[in-house]
């Protein structure tokens, strides 16, 4: 698998991470089918696991998929010492909606979960605030994070549905590695508000969430001519072209696709033999 640093860390990660979100919110599979599919995924060399506090099905089910995350690692016979996961705080399941926290209280009670339920036997890889909450400053909100940082807590973090400013309100606090914002055919908004460019220029990683569109839209991937196009003449999937087109759109970029089945991951990890020139991904923008 090929692999790229992350941020300025120093710390290199399978260019193609796993998206924990599938297996602990809707439809979750059962447990040992889960744990498979983490399984596989690093047998084929993946090394970035992305998780959150809230990726559960509601408020009594919080930190399921860090747990989750935590027994397929502990239960894994190969190797596992380069595997990085990240994981985020700051969203709330009550009933299984999603609301944001920001709430510094709040924030360092979570982290010190978070850490228990990975294991508690190291730092936490990436810690990420999940999505600013305009009833606290940036800064309210991660004083608590940089606190968990010099406790030994957190190792790197990371920042979540953040603008340029607010991005670089958060560098003011504490070093930034990464920022995950949406990004996929149907959303192309990081292209547009600068923080794609910006990530870059500082040498973070950009990981987009929902590369496929999301629950509802990734099984309407066929319906843009030009992915359709290309995944019939390269002989892949609408999937490995689109993780493709994401890599293509900047060195910064890191999909995390997510899987709840060892077919997905095995097919997202195949994307990354997959090259598409500069004029097919012109082609794929000027269809979506």
């Amino acid at each position: 698998m090929e692999t790229k640093q992350l941020g300025k860390t120093g710390i290199f990660i399978s260019a193609i991470g796993l998206g924990g979100m599938p297996m602990s919110i809707y439809n979750r599979p059962p447990e040992s089918e889960s744990i498979q599919v983490i399984h596989r995924a690093l047998d084929l060399g993946i090394t970035f696991i992305d998780t959150a506090d809230s990726y559960c099905k509601d408020e009594s089910d919080k930190h399921h998929n860090e747990q989750l995350i935590h027994k397929a690692l502990a239960t894994y016979q190969g190797d596992i010492s380069q595997v990085i996961v990240a994981t985020k705080g700051g969203l709330m399941r009550p009933d299984g909606n999603w609301t944001r926290n920001g709430n510094p209280e709040h924030l360092r009670q979570t982290i010190k979960v978070s850490f228990e339920a990975l294991g508690g036997a190291k730092p936490i890889d990436v810690w990420q605030y999940h999505s600013p909450d305009n009833n606290y400053t940036i800064e309210e909100s991660l004083a608590p994070v940089k606190e968990a940082v010099e406790a030994g807590l957190i190792r790197f973090v990371g920042v979540s549905n953040f603008s340029v400013e607010q991005i670089k309100r958060a560098q003011d606090v504490v070093d930034i590695a990464s920022v995950q914002n949406q990004y996929s055919p149907w959303e192309r908004q990081p292209e547009i508000d600068g923080v794609l460019e910006y990530c870059e220029e500082q040498g973070l990683t950009f990981l987009p969430w929902s590369p496929f569109g999301g629950r509802r839209r990734h099984q309407n991937l066929e319906e843009i001519p030009a992915i359709a196009q290309l995944a019939k003449e390269k002989g892949v999937s609408v999937y490995n072209i689109v993780l493709a087109w994401l890599r293509s759109k900047s060195p910064a970029i890191l999909p995390i696709p997510g899987a709840s089945k060892i077919s997905s991951i095995e097919d997202s990890a195949q994307a990354i033999n997959v090259k598409l020139s500069d004029e097919e991904v012109r082609k794929i923008d000027r269809s979506t």
